[in-house]
């Protein structure tokens, strides 16, 4: 069974981790919540959830893929420098790196966009160009194994295009 892990802290944006966590398992994956260490965070309408594994815990070879959901959650996961190791490792041994909305400054903190194409809620496009990714406003950008997916109503794509990458 291929495991996936989801990316989460305070301020998440609810629908971006649990459509992700619920269809990967209705798939059959493996989905493993990984946190940075506080046990539980709230999502940005409250909504809670606990961490499976925190950050200094989990090992990028055990893992397929890895889904980085937006809201304000990744300017924090981006401030621990074990988590970017964490999405960069899984990136360069070719698993699958996904990310939606605001999730593409770990990407950036990563430092895994450089020359690859890349999309995102356009409050971080200058961001993205910035560190050196090709930006295009489209649901979902498939460049090699990276996902980048802009919004909430971009789900149904972003997830297609995982799913197909991780079988």
């Amino acid at each position: 069974m291929k495991k996936v892990a989801v990316l989460v802290e305070d301020l998440y944006q609810d629908l971006e981790v649990w459509y992700p966590i619920l269809r990967l398992r209705e798939e059959g994956f493996e989905v493993v919540v990984v946190g940075t260490g506080k046990g539980s965070y709230k999502g940005k309408h409250g909504y809670p959830i606990d961490e499976d594994l925190p950050i200094d815990r989990a090992k990028p070879d055990e893992f397929s893929g890895v889904v980085i959901p937006g809201g304000y959650a990744p300017d924090i996961l981006r401030r621990y420098p074990a988590i970017n190791r964490f999405v960069r490792s899984i990136f360069e041994k070719g698993g699958v790196v996904a990310s939606i909305c605001h999730g593409g400054w770990v990407l950036i903190s990563a430092d895994i966009v450089r020359g690859r194409r890349v999309t995102s809620f356009f409050a971080i496009k200058d961001d993205l160009v910035n560190a050196g990714a090709q930006f295009e406003d489209s649901e979902v950008v498939v460049d090699g194994n990276l996902v980048t997916s802009r919004k909430p109503d971009d789900l149904p794509a972003f997830l297609k295009a995982i799913i197909g990458l991780l079988r």
